[in-house]
């Protein structure tokens, strides 16, 4: 594969990503789960989560964790290696959520992503997030 295109799948991947961020960021779960695969994969467990199988189940997870919370997502400093209509990508990550009780987490890390070129374009098959660092603040 050229360099040109190569280039150009990298942007539509670093794309995506921020898409995930601000979709996530915004509750729209239409949105959010249009960004990922039918089969997409989850796995939270190195911060005491579960594996969850299926989009559907993904986003009704995460959607149940954390809609009433104010989030914000950010990414940075992609490692992305395509391989044709495949693709593998490692993010640093901060991410900040703070829930109308008073608990806030803030939390450093990286995703672990496995991306697919489909025929709607490069879609998030497999996420795992894992965690260096958090900060939880529990209310009194």
């Amino acid at each position: 594969m050229s360099g040109a295109p190569d280039f150009a799948d990298w942007l539509t991947l670093s794309n995506l990503k921020a898409a995930y961020c601000r979709l996530l960021d915004a509750k729209d779960w239409d949105g959010f789960a249009g960004l990922m695969t039918p089969d997409f994969a989850l796995d939270v467990s190195a911060s005491d989560g579960p594996v969850i199988a299926g989009r559907d189940a993904a986003v009704a997870s995460i959607r149940g964790s954390i809609e009433a919370a104010k989030t914000v997502h950010q990414v940075h400093a992609p490692e992305i290696a395509i391989d044709g209509d495949a693709a593998t990508g490692v993010w640093a990550m901060q991410d900040r959520l703070v829930w109308p009780n008073g608990r806030s987490l803030t939390g450093w890390g990286h995703y672990h992503e496995r991306y697919v070129r489909t025929g709607e374009g490069w879609r998030i098959a497999e996420s795992k997030l894992t965690r260096l660092h958090m900060d939880m603040v529990m209310p009194e």
